[in-house]
């Protein structure tokens, strides 16, 4: 199934489904159910949110189609090549639309050289749920969200 040698966890991006060696096996997860949050942290993770789980800056409330900044940033957070954010996504979830979410960005980075904050200027139609996804090398998968009230 895999090639022998594999001793760290298989990561693959989007897809649904993670694949993780336990006890020498590889066993598949949801995804949904390895990602990390604020109120949903336990054990370990209890000290590892504060500089895990993405923080995102928008208004509360935005007119249809008015373009807004949506601020997305995680940390403090170390930046070496051992320890880092890798990649940091935006998804929309739109009140009302038949498949959500809608992704609004990804974007990967390089330790030291880049930090985990991305500003994006959207329009959106209607009101919402704005998630972000980041992806700590060492400690996984971490979410935030937030409403805004487009009306």
């Amino acid at each position: 199934m895999f090639p022998d040698g594999w001793k760290h966890n298989l990561f693959i991006l989007f897809p649904l489904l993670t694949v993780f060696e336990v006890k020498g096996k590889m066993e598949k997860k949801d995804l949904g159910a390895t990602i990390n949050t604020y109120d949903m942290a336990a054990g370990e993770a209890l000290g590892k949110r504060e500089g895990h789980t993405p923080r995102i800056e928008a208004p509360a409330k935005a007119k249809p189609d008015e373009a807004i900044m949506i601020k997305v940033s995680v940390g403090p957070h170390p930046n070496t090549v051992e320890h880092s954010i890798r990649w940091l996504a935006v998804f929309y979830y739109e009140e009302g639309r038949a498949f959500n979410p809608m992704a609004l960005a990804k974007v990967s980075f390089n330790a030291p050289t880049t930090e985990p904050e991305i500003t994006l200027k959207v329009k959106l139609q209607k009101s919402g749920v704005i998630h972000a996804l980041e992806y700590c090398n060492l400690h996984g998968l971490w979410s935030g969200k937030k409403e805004i009230t487009i009306g």
